[in-house]
């Protein structure tokens, strides 16, 4: 019968492992190849079936009601300290602390006569720190959160992989509170152990009860996920990373512009902002109002009938749908690209006009408008620091005087 085992050790994580025994096998062998499979001492090892312990050493699995299918639970048990051994009535208990061992043994302990002493009262060990169950901290000084918080800020590599895999506790971690970050990390490693005790309590369920079916392919659809992810952060990291979107630069109405290429909207459209900036809000027919529907909804206000798009050196005729609400100033879409036969062409990053043959280059993330750049998405927007604000506001004053000069 084939046989599935959950180990839970102590110092590791947990794994799963299949043997394939008889009936008639006596747990104390069944122990042995359990020792085999898991690296634990025999004599550490406690199998759990349904719930109770399998006491009996030389008892046949068979006998214990096991079948085909079933699935136990192995759990290491605690390390049995040594009976105190009992002193013999008249006999003096000696104390071997001041017996000299060579290179061990100090200069006091030399000169301290071995003598006798009166039985006294066995101090218990201090109590060692241990980890609660399903934290994730390793024994070592870890479960200390002071500590713990000091060695991830001492860590670059690993503080990223914290807010890439952690968020709340990295937002924790940088606020610079230590309750905070305290809280967090035992609220963590409680949610841990709770699922932990889940899973095993699931693992020896009755495999017939629906709900725990149902548990149980869950758990098998989560771990396929994980793996999956975890083997495309291995084979294909670049499928993480985010993209830009594609932009170049126009003018419409002599106005600078920077549009966004969109081969998957139907139509063209502008702001309202931009249309007011490149004075075309009087062409508006509010005949063609209506909502625009994609990821969300947009209230068009209306439609421009034909305005003239600068591309490179190239005068092109096109319409415009005005939405109220837009942050993008601008969108090429499909009923401009189709009619200028215009190509994609990302190995030379650039947009190709067929009519034409003109070819512009994609802006890289430095030149995109704030709304279209990674650092400043809607997700998390930052705000310019006083010296940004600052440079922007000189760059804009000397560009127009550049410009003004130009003109005179």
């Amino acid at each position: 019968m084939l046989l599935t085992v959950f180990c839970a050790p102590r110092d590791r994580s947990e794994t799963t492992f299949a043997l394939d025994v008889s009936p008639e096998l006596e747990l104390r062998d069944f122990l042995a190849l359990c020792e085999l499979e898991s690296g634990i001492p025999a004599g550490e090892i406690q199998i759990i079936y349904a719930e109770q312990p399998l006491q009996d050493p030389t008892r046949a699995l068979g006998n214990y009601g096991l079948k085909d299918g079933d699935v136990l639970v192995l759990r290491q048990a605690e390390r049995l300290r040594a009976p105190p051994q009992p002193t013999v009535p008249g006999l003096p208990r000696i104390d071997f602390s001041s017996i000299a061992v060579p290179g061990t043994s100090s200069g006091q302990n030399r000169n301290r006569p071995q003598q006798a002493q009166r039985p006294s009262t066995t101090q218990p060990p201090p109590p060692q720190a241990t980890t609660s169950p399903g934290s994730g901290v390793s024994p070592q000084g870890l479960d200390n959160p002071a500590l713990l918080r000091d060695m991830l800020l001492a860590n670059p590599h690993e503080l990223s992989l914290l807010k890439e895999r952690n968020p709340p506790l990295a937002e924790a971690l940088l606020s610079g509170d230590l309750e905070r970050f305290t809280k967090v990390l035992m609220e963590q490693q409680q949610d841990r152990a709770r699922r932990d005790q889940e899973r095993i309590k699931l693992l020896t369920a009755d495999p017939f009860d629906l709900d725990a079916q149902a548990k149980i392919e869950e758990e098998i659809r989560q771990h396929n996920i994980e793996e999956n992810m975890t083997i495309a952060m291995e084979e294909a990291p670049e499928s993480f990373g985010q993209v830009v979107m594609l932009y170049i630069n126009c003018k419409v109405n002599g106005h600078p512009v920077k549009a966004f290429v969109d081969s998957g909207a139907q139509m063209t459209i502008m702001s309202q902002a931009c249309a007011e900036r490149c004075n075309i809000m009087r062409l508006v027919d509010r005949r063609w109002a209506g909502i625009a529907k994609g990821v969300g909804t947009q209230k068009i206000i209306g439609r421009v009938h034909l305005a003239q798009v600068q591309i490179e050196g190239d005068f092109l005729p096109c319409s415009f749908s005005i939405l109220e609400d837009q942050p993008m100033d601008m969108l090429l879409g499909l009923d401009m690209l189709k009619r200028h036969q215009c190509s994609i062409d990302l190995k030379k990053n650039v947009l190709l006009i067929g009519t034409t043959g003109t070819e512009t280059r994609f802006l890289p993330e430095a030149e995109l408008p704030e709304c279209a750049r990674l650092a400043y998405g809607p997700e998390g927007r930052e705000e310019p620091r006083p010296d940004e604000i600052a440079d922007r506001e000189l760059a804009e004053a000397i560009q127009r005087s550049v410009q003004d000069s130009g003109q005179n």
